[in-house]
């Protein structure tokens, strides 16, 4: 579809967390598809993050606080859609001030949802996230498998999705997604996840540490999960409406995952032929094995990029020098970054 063409009935979109690792995929992606996009976000990572599509004419951008109501208010006007990315993301920045966390990640929650229904949207997709299974030795952890948290943020995550559900209706579509871990380059890089920080190490130390290993750990492209939120803002009501998706693609272990980010990193990688891997023992108990045949099945949903390809475009983009001081920059690390700005 042609730029300034909208797609359907749903033409306008908030994206909370536009400026986030999976949102600078995501609002370029919305973009080009024709929709109007209006990004909340605190902008805490910077705000050159949409710089290549910042002059877009559908394009809104509102620095501000998703717990601001009044400004919730005015950010949902004339919106069709939400796509809820916002949070503190991960159980060490969330960790780090948990009153703040659980204000920002399930206390703002609820009102939002309110808010969105009151102003008209017609469909909010939340991202939740697979960690709420917590630990399970099931073959195939489904969407009906009970949520056993191991942290505060896997937690409120959970939580929220019940409140969401709760005020689904027929002219307000809910949907719940829990992503696996999500890996590959964003211009909003994230290196505290585990392909992205394994990767990292293999180019720019030549070692890679494992904490742990026998975890099984799922994993979800970036480019896939982005097409899978456009794919949801396209859907039919009845196919998702009041709906919990699992969204993964290849289950493995830390160790394998390692394993393989040695072996791109060493095909594509000039001067790193030789990458040692170190094992070292950790308190790491999180481990799933997640069944994504539900969306599948119902939706035609089939991710098309492996982890290999991940590390690969990550690799591109150090030898281009898009990540620079990987190792010390503390934008590529949320835990970092929350402690530098001291959100209140």
């Amino acid at each position: 579809m042609s730029e300034g063409s909208p797609v359907g009935e749903l033409r306008r979109v908030l994206v909370t967390g536009g400026a986030g690792y999976v949102g600078a995929v995501l609002v370029p992606k919305l973009l080009e598809k024709g929709y109007y996009v209006r990004v909340l976000d605190l902008y805490i990572f910077g705000e050159h993050v949409l710089d290549a599509v910042k002059d877009h004419r559908q394009l809104e951008q509102v620095k501000g606080d998703i717990r601001d109501q009044a400004l919730l208010g005015q950010a949902l006007r004339g919106c069709d859609a939400v796509i809820h990315l916002a949070c503190i993301s991960n159980d060490p920045s969330f960790e780090l001030n948990p009153a703040l966390s659980r204000s920002i990640n399930y206390a703002a929650f609820g009102p939002m949802v309110r808010i969105s229904k009151d102003s008209g949207v017609r469909r909010f997709i939340y991202a939740s996230t697979s960690s709420v299974y917590g630990i399970s030795d099931a073959a195939n952890v489904t969407e009906d498998h009970p949520l056993v948290p191991l942290t505060d943020y896997n937690k409120y995550k959970g939580l929220c999705e019940p409140i969401l559900l709760e005020q689904q209706s027929p002219d307000f579509t809910t949907v719940v997604i829990r992503p696996a871990t999500v890996c590959g380059y964003s211009p909003r890089q994230r290196l505290d996840l585990t392909v992205n920080i394994l990767t990292s190490h293999a180019v720019n130390v030549g070692r890679i540490t494992v904490f742990g290993g026998a975890q099984m750990r799922p994993n979800i492209h970036i480019d896939d999960v982005t097409d899978l939120y456009v794919m949801l803002l396209e859907a039919p009501d009845e196919r998702i409406a009041g709906r919990i998706f699992n969204a993964g693609y290849q289950n493995r272990t830390v160790a394998d995952l390692a394993e393989t980010v040695r072996e791109v990193v060493r095909r594509e990688m000039p001067g790193r032929e030789q990458i040692e891997v170190v094992t070292t023992p950790s308190d790491d108990r999180r481990s799933y094995h997640i069944s994504s045949e539900k969306i599948q099945r119902e939706l035609g949903f089939v991710p098309r990029r492996a982890v290999e390809d991940a590390v690969r475009g990550l690799v591109v983009a150090f030898r281009a020098g898009r990540l620079p001081d990987a190792l010390s920059d503390i934008r590529y690390y949320n835990i970092k970054t929350m402690q530098a700005v001291q959100l209140q």
